[in-house]
């Protein structure tokens, strides 16, 4: 059996092991567990079935995640987007009126369109025109947008209420920052050690620590069936009411947001796990590409909203997954969380946000792969990472970095470090925002 698993996921080839696949697999489904918290929570607020949206939520990162480990074999978790997420419900259902069927049959249409696009290869495309610069910065982008996600989740840094710099430091005495940042220090030590599964542990033992002494964490069983209430969204959407002029614009948004966005991740998540080749392109790549906008065709048909892979991919990368193993371990624990859901809160904000923080960290040193002898495409970099940490929206570091690549080329007489892809690439993106479409 383990000869078999091992043929079939490569794992030897690739240098892991079957136990440090499994162990990254669970860092996985920990650090990103908190999806199905949040996303039923947004979801509610807008008048979903709450326990419709806990349920779908699950079904599509089961479904993404099985998708991306048996058939892309590569280690990266697919789930909800709780950026496009919050778009489908507070701007589409609570800004336009639009229905919830409707609003499911934007997101059904969404990841039509999107498989498309990837089908004809316009996002394989794209990677291959990424220039070095801002490749290399928007992992930095992702890795700085990461720690402050982490941060501000823990009350690290906090929104500054007077005028300002935009956070301040919160409050440092508090059990969920103290932890945090003991968390991020014992993973330093841990990883330093050479300890494979070392951010799970710390993730495990926090996790204890809070169900002992945090209040807010308790106990309220282990099992819980679906009820038949909860199963009512699967297959509700109405397509042919998405296809009115007052949702096809929404459609288009998420479509490009996505492509952009879910690209970005892949391929910094694919330079993470050291799993592109020497042009800099993702090993399985359109397999990759294509799990994430079909499991956004199937959110629309269970109800649930539009999927990417998470960056929180990252944290089982850096625990050693190499393989779709690690992918299939998150998609089989989400399957298994349907039935679970009582456990969904005993895994607080403050045992993932290290983790988080420490693959933050570890995704900045993408900086040393910049060539500052080409300053152009180096500063191009840098602009996209810190606007991506300085709007928080990935797709907007990366419109800001192709404009000034594009400029500063042209201004410096380098048009020979100009091909038709990075041009068209960037007078999309530029007439993206200048059309008021960005989300």
């Amino acid at each position: 059996m383990q000869k078999k698993m091992d043929q079939y996921f490569k794992i030897t080839q690739r240098g892991s092991t079957v136990p440090q696949e499994l162990i990254a697999g669970s860092t996985i489904f920990f650090a990103m567990v908190y999806s199905v918290i949040v996303i039923p929570g947004m979801l509610a607020e807008v008048g979903f079935n709450h326990g419709a949206a806990f349920i779908s939520t699950c079904l599509v990162a089961a479904f993404g995640s099985l998708l991306m480990g048996l058939w892309a074999n590569l280690p990266m978790a697919i789930g909800s987007a709780i950026s496009l997420t919050a778009f489908t419900a507070f701007s589409m259902v609570q800004g336009q009126g639009v229905s919830i069927p409707v609003a499911l049959g934007a997101v059904f249409l969404m990841g039509v369109i999107f498989t498309s696009i990837t089908v004809l290869g316009v996002r394989q495309w794209i990677v291959n025109n990424l220039p070095a610069g801002i490749g290399h910065g928007t992992g930095v982008g992702i890795g700085l947008f990461l720690l402050l996600i982490a941060a501000n989740a823990v009350g690290l840094v906090v929104k500054n209420p007077h005028a300002g710099l935009p956070v301040v430091l919160g409050e440092f005495t508090s059990m969920p920052v103290l932890l945090s940042v003991i968390g991020l220090a014992a993973i330093l030590g841990l990883e330093k050690r050479g300890i494979h599964g070392g951010v799970l542990l710390v993730i495990i033992l926090i996790s204890v620590w809070g169900f002992i002494f945090d209040p807010n964490i308790y106990y309220q069983g282990v099992f819980a069936s679906p009820k038949l209430t909860e199963l009512s969204t699967i297959g509700s959407m109405d397509v042919m009411g998405a296809l009115t002029p007052l949702v096809l614009p929404s459609v288009l948004a998420l479509v490009l947001t996505s492509v952009f966005d879910a690209t970005a991740t892949i391929r910094a998540v694919a330079g993470q796990a050291d799993l592109l080749d020497d042009e800099g392109r993702i090993e399985n790549g359109n397999k990759a590409l294509s799990s994430d906008s079909v499991s956004s065709v199937f959110a629309g048909v269970v109800g649930g909203t539009p999927a990417a892979v998470y960056i929180e991919s990252a944290a089982g990368t850096v625990a050693g997954g190499r393989t779709g193993l690690t992918a299939t371990v998150v998609g089989l624990c989400f399957l298994c969380m349907i039935f679970l859901a009582p456990l969904a809160g005993l895994v607080p904000s403050y045992a993932a946000a290290p983790a988080l923080m420490y693959v933050g960290l570890l995704m900045m040193g993408n900086i040393a792969k910049m060539d500052f002898d080409d300053k152009v495409d180096a500063m191009s970099g840098l602009t996209c990472a810190v606007f991506i940490v300085l709007t928080g929206n990935i797709v907007t570091g990366i419109m800001l970095g192709f404009a000034t690549l594009v400029i500063g080329r042209v201004v410096a007489g380098e048009f020979e470090k100009l091909n038709i892809g990075i041009i068209i690439t960037s007078v999309v993106l530029v007439g993206f925002y200048l059309g008021g479409w960005d989300i």
